[in-house]
């Protein structure tokens, strides 16, 4: 198996399948503009040369904890155009992984959370971890949900689930998300990566011709993209809120937050 090493990203070879791996255990695989701009680069390196199959998943026990807490404070203090233009680019080095025309698996061995959970949507197939916590946090963080969350997960599990996880904030097992038809299959953390690419290497076996063309049909590109910039323009909104300052403080106060809708 061969490495190719980057401070926060990983890409190995195995067979006719890449494996990509978030690897920022400082951080929990929290999502930074640099991990951002290493996984579009290895991204496009698969794209250029493209494997049977892709599988995505986390090291150090964990798939992502979703947006990072340094970058989303630096939102406070930053204009709402900039952050506007900034959020919708952020999430497109992430969801570069829609441009793939090769399956793509998400093996979300550990917790998934807010954007880290989005990305998960963004692949084709998802296997959980059993014992996994699986969560949009964004409306407890005083924001909309972003990266494309909003859009894949009503097109994914249906409007009813969609709002349960996006209003609510509901935190899943594994096990629950399989029941709910999040994810295609829940295994015990162990196992995760196992099972995912049990799946790439069945897809492998299929016409690559056929998979790239129903990778075209199946998805709506221009659809996602009108809903990243609704998306980019609601998160531009609320991070000059004082609800979004009040979010920063407790984190650091270690205490819930009291919102008061301005």
């Amino acid at each position: 198996m061969a490495l190719v090493d980057s401070e926060t990203v990983e890409l190995s070879s195995e067979s006719r399948i890449e494996i990509l791996y978030l690897n920022n255990p400082e951080t929990k695989n929290s999502m930074t503009v640099a991990m951002g701009h290493e996984f579009q680069a290895q991204i496009e390196k698969l794209k250029k040369n493209p494997p049977r199959a892709v599988v995505i998943t986390g090291k150090n026990d964990i798939f992502s904890a979703g947006g990072n807490f340094e970058l989303l404070k630096s939102f406070a203090e930053k204009s709402f155009e900039q952050n506007k233009k900034e959020m919708f680019e952020f999430y497109n080095l992430f969801l570069s992984v829609r441009d793939l025309n090769v399956p793509v698996i998400c093996a979300a061995n550990g917790h998934a959370i807010g954007a880290g959970l989005s990305i998960t949507l963004a692949c084709d197939l998802r296997v959980f971890a059993d014992e996994g916590k699986y969560q949009f946090n964004f409306v407890k963080l005083g924001i909309h949900p972003g990266m494309g969350s909003s859009y894949l997960a009503k097109e994914l599990f249906g409007m009813e689930t969609a709002n349960r996880l996006l209003f609510l904030a509901e935190t899943v097992s594994g096990k629950e998300a399989h029941s709910l038809g999040i994810c295609y299959d829940s295994v015990p953390k162990g196992e995760v990566l196992q099972r995912a690419t049990e799946i790439a290497i069945s897809l492998s076996e299929s016409a690559p011709m056929a998979l790239s063309e129903l990778k075209k049909n199946i998805y709506d590109r221009e659809k996602l993209n009108a809903a990243l910039r609704k998306e980019a323009e609601s998160q531009a909104l609320n991070f000059l809120s004082q609800d979004f300052r009040e979010t920063i403080k407790s984190i650091e106060e270690k205490r819930k937050p009291v919102f008061r809708g301005r």
